[in-house]
């Protein structure tokens, strides 16, 4: 098939986005850092009532507590990103990449019609996607694109 018409034809849901990982707007930090250390995780969806309002990313935690010095006891509300942009399940492949690029965001909370977390849909599974598309080019790029063998390998 072609890749151009599975962007738009797959849906979210085909790149098996991860389950969503979240904290309350009223957690502190520290709880955030806990539970990102303890999963192994760089990104959380902050909810409030159930309801997605915010992420927050390593980044945020650089820039928004560590560089501010605020104590990890600050509210996740006062340090998260509201309102990220989202998609939802049904929404195509095509479009989760474009807003993915426009924002240069790595990470989208995947929400319900109500806008309860789903998943989180990380750069890393739209790769995925991709070389599933393309694996004999993706497995076989040479290290430095602008250099090749001078001789093929193997016998």
């Amino acid at each position: 098939m072609e890749l151009s018409r599975n962007l738009r034809v797959d849906s979210v849901s085909r790149l098996d986005p991860l389950p969503p990982r979240a904290l309350d707007a009223n957690d502190t930090v520290a709880d955030a850092v806990a539970l990102m250390r303890a999963e192994n995780i760089g990104c959380l969806l902050v909810t409030e009532h159930g309801r997605v309002v915010g992420i927050f990313t390593e980044r945020d935690l650089l820039t928004r507590v560590l560089a501010c010095n605020r104590p990890l006891d600050t509210l996740m509300r006062l340090c998260m990103t509201p309102d990220p942009i989202t998609v939802e399940p049904k929404d195509s492949v095509r479009t989760a990449i474009k807003r993915m690029e426009q924002g240069g965001y790595r990470h989208l909370p995947v929400v319900d019609d109500a806008g309860r977390p789903v998943g989180i849909l990380s750069a890393r599974r739209v790769v995925h996607y991709l070389v599933e598309h393309f694996p004999a080019l993706v497995f076989n790029l040479p290290p430095d694109l602008n250099r090749f063998p001078q001789s093929p390998d193997g016998a």
